[in-house]
């Protein structure tokens, strides 16, 4: 039997709440001039990428090309193929940020989706770089598996979230939400990357953002009330009907959150009384 969502989730461990006020002005300083020189070494990249071919450029020309040593080179990124990919962990740090700052009455479908939206403004945001991004990808096959690997990083944040809305210690068999929290995290990442892929196919033209909100209308109707749904029946009721006077008016008090079928079937009984 599945669990019920939790009301409270507690923060991700990575995080830290203890900085000052300075010491958070210098963080973000230093992470905007990361971020400048990711992007800058990620332009160079792309330039001669296109121009002389992925096999046959060098760590050391991207280098030269940006003006900075081999050793800032590798200082930001670890290999050539994770160069056109500046602005991946700074996104995933974004998309972490919505999921910890989430209201407790918000469905975690919801908070998903919209973490997932940080992605999709980070590709909106630059969309003729997006588009020569996207062809570079289907033409290296290197460039390909890297922007996969970077796809399971989204997928992993966003199924622990789910994951983090049921008691893990209360799995067993025929528990299905842990599957369905699988399942949904990744139905919300395929939605993203359909809307993305046709969006870049078409030049990075159109309401990307607009299409995207229709394909989490989607997901929604799929998974939007499987999660939780299938719950114990509670010991409270959550719904009851009482008769008042002799003309038969009928009072019914039933929580928000009782499931519709039950409060139909507490009616029907009531009225068969």
């Amino acid at each position: 039997m599945s669990q019920p969502l939790k009301a409270t989730r507690t923060p991700r461990t990575n995080r830290s709440n203890s900085s000052s006020g300075s010491g958070s002005a210098g963080n973000r300083r230093a992470s905007a001039q990361r971020l400048t020189m990711r992007r800058k070494l990620a332009a160079a990249a792309m330039e001669l990428f296109a121009t002389q071919g992925y096999e046959a450029t060098t760590v050391d020309e991207i280098a030269a090309r940006a003006g900075v040593a081999r050793r800032t080179f590798f200082r930001h990124f670890r290999s050539k193929e994770e160069a056109i990919f500046p602005d991946h962990d700074d996104t995933l740090v974004r998309a972490g940020d919505v999921l910890d700052a989430a209201p407790p009455h918000e469905h975690p479908l919801d908070t998903v989706c919209r973490g997932i939206k940080e992605v999709m403004r980070m590709y909106a945001a630059a969309p003729a770089v997006s588009v020569e991004r996207y062809r570079l990808t289907r033409e290296v096959p290197a460039l390909r598996e890297r922007e996969i690997a970077s796809v399971a990083r989204y997928e992993r944040l966003f199924t622990s979230y789910l994951l983090g809305h049921f008691d893990e210690g209360a799995h067993h068999d025929g528990d299905d939400d842990p599957l369905l929290a699988e399942v949904a995290a990744s139905a919300v990442v395929t939605a993203h990357n359909h809307v993305l892929r046709r969006w870049l196919r078409a030049g990075g033209v159109g309401d990307v953002e607009g299409q995207l909100d229709h394909a989490f209308d989607i997901v929604r109707q799929a998974f939007g009330t499987g999660i939780g749904a299938a719950r114990p029946v509670p010991t409270r009721p959550s719904a009851t009907v009482s008769a008042k006077g002799e003309e038969d008016v009928m009072v019914m008090v039933a929580r928000t959150d009782a499931p519709l079928d039950e409060v139909m079937r507490t009616i029907e009984q009531a009225l068969k009384r």
